[in-house]
């Protein structure tokens, strides 16, 4: 399915087939390391698309492994979602289900090597200090006047450390580097932290946390890792991720290599803005179909395939870019136009009488159920004398060229008779509250008889046989196409679009969507892809419109 073209090559795959020839590697193994401290959106996709398809194209495995290294934002419901997403991109977890936290134990042991070595000491300059201490992009640092503790009094300070003797922010474990490296991340660089929190997995256990550029080495190497495969902001941490791992004396040595994230128009990717949206109530939680998040993308109802299929044309480099929305839209297009049944969904509904139509009489039409693929068979639609048509649909003041209907004009209701407006009734406020028509009862098979053509073909829903439904139309979360590129002064809630939601409440839908499932999909017909709703039943969230702007190269 999502992952069946992994034929195709990128720079990573042709350093791992170089290593192969070269006998460098001989198991291909990759891993996909999450902080469960927020819900994965499509950005996490394309990480792990390129994990997984790269462990199944050379036959290797794939780990799932949390982050949870930083207790203060973690949770178990981030936890659980991330799994369920991964399950339901099919990314399954080949080389199993780990954590980070499983490594506390190692990751202290060889802290206290990197210390007896005289490669770790203990640092009591605050944040702020060590931010004067660290220099700048054109300036050297400066050493930490802790910096030549003797390894007795670091490996005391280390253990008073982990033994709750100190308070939050008063004592840092740091690496002993290069305060002159040009590289800011080898100057002395900070491998951990106190943070009297309580673990989400490990309790009170640990009152020290190990900062990800050095658990993170441990990690890939303990569990045999031969690619952490990363995003491009990665890259200049590398050489301190090979630093932990030549110092601390692993044989077998995993590499490192980047790509460049996936950044989407009319949208973000920050966990702090997702946060802030969902924090703040500007959408209605993390899966708000508006959203980046896959839990998101799910309940707007986006398929594995899609996603992935977005990936995959996005392509893998580390040449940062900025990846069109509609090029997702066409991705969902391409796919469900095959495959999912038409019907028709009144969504903004004016009454239709036909007068000259027994009342209480029901004649049923044949309509089909999906013109692109016939074997999808037909449908019986009821035809009763009251009717529903989209607002839309009726012009009391056409412009020209109008062929929808119109006072004294005919249209096609689809799959069934030719229909003339004859009177127009208003509320008091002008409102257009019913049309009165008649039906050429003659035209069930065909145009009229008398060889006048009619070119305008609307769809309708009978009254008696309704669905009410609800359904919410989706536009871009965004009016800026890269909310990265804000003006300074502003801030992301300054772009954020007041029409990306539309809500009718009032939709009439065919019949035979009366027992319809949870995440079931369908072209209503005319208005779009829609899928129904998984947490409100009666409720339709529109995936995508039929036709977008974007034009996809050749592949």
């Amino acid at each position: 399915m999502a992952f069946e073209e992994l034929a195709n090559s990128n720079f990573i795959h042709d350093e791992i087939d170089e290593d192969l020839r070269e006998g460098k590697v001989e198991k291909i193994h990759t891993r996909f390391p999450p902080e469960p401290n927020g819900y994965l959106h499509i950005g996490s996709a394309k990480a792990i698309w390129i994990n997984v398809m790269t462990a199944k194209k050379y036959g290797g495995l794939f780990n799932l492994r949390y982050d949870d290294t930083n207790p203060v934002k973690e949770d178990d419901e981030y936890v659980q979602s991330i799994e369920e997403d991964l399950r339901w991109l099919g990314a399954e977890p080949t080389g199993g289900i780990f954590y980070g936290s499983d490594y506390f134990d190692k990751c202290y042991e060889y802290a206290v090597k990197l210390i007896k070595d005289g490669k770790a000491y203990v640092c009591d300059l605050s944040a702020d200090e060590m931010r004067e201490y660290r220099g700048t992009l054109t300036e050297p640092g400066k050493n930490s006047p802790y910096r030549d503790r003797s390894v007795e009094e670091n490996l005391d300070l280390f253990e008073r450390m982990k033994n709750g003797e100190f308070a939050d922010g008063t004592r840092t474990l740091r690496a002993k580097i290069d305060m002159a490296s040009p590289n800011m991340n080898m100057r002395d660089p900070a491998i951990y932290r106190i943070i009297h929190t309580s673990h989400h997995r490990q309790g009170n256990k640990w009152c020290i946390y190990p900062l990800y550029d050095f658990a993170h080495p441990i990690q890939d190497a303990t569990e045999g890792i031969t690619y952490s495969l990363c995003s491009i902001e990665f890259k200049n941490h590398r050489p301190l991720y090979d630093w932990v791992i030549d110092n601390i004396g692993f044989e077998v040595k995993p590499k490192q290599r980047e790509f460049a994230r996936m950044n989407v128009t009319h949208t973000v990717m920050s966990k702090r803005y997702l946060r802030a949206l969902v924090e703040e109530k500007l959408v209605d939680g993390w899966d708000d179909p508006r959203m980046p998040t896959l839990c998101g993308l799910r309940r707007r109802g986006y398929t594995p395939e899609s996603i992935f299929e977005f990936v995959k044309r996005s392509g893998v480099s580390t040449s940062l870019s900025l990846c069109d929305i509609g090029l997702l839209e066409y991705c969902i297009r391409e796919e469900l136009g095959h495959v999912v049944p038409r019907r028709m969904a009144v969504l903004d509904p004016i009454e239709v009488e036909i007068t000259n139509f027994d009342e209480g009489k029901t004649e049923y039409f044949e309509v089909s159920n999906n013109p692109e693929n016939p074997d999808d068979g037909m449908r019986k639609v009821p035809f009763t004398r009251h009717l529903y048509i989209d607002r839309e649909d009726f012009s009391d003041n056409p412009p020209p060229k109008y062929q929808r209907l119109k006072p004294d004009c005919e249209v096609r209701l689809m799959g069934a008779y030719i229909v003339k407006c004859n009177e127009v009734i208003y509320d008091a406020d002008g409102q257009v509250t019913k049309l009165l028509c008649t039906a050429d009862l003659e035209t069930s098979n065909g145009m009229p008889v008398d060889g006048r053509k009619v070119k305008g073909t609307i769809h309708w829903v009978s009254r008696d046989y309704a669905v009410d439904a609800s359904v919410n139309l989706y536009d871009n979360l965004f009016t800026i196409e890269d909310p990265g590129d804000m003006d300074e002064e502003k801030t992301f809630r300054d772009y954020l679009n007041p029409d990306s939601l539309k809500v009718m409440n009032n939709a009439k839908l065919e019949g035979c969507m009366a027992d319809v499932k949870p995440g079931e999909k369908f072209q209503f017909v005319r208005s779009g892809y829609f899928c129904a709703d998984s947490k409100h039943p009666g409720t339709y969230n529109r995936i995508v419109t039929l036709k977008g702007s974007y034009k996809p190269e050749a592949k």
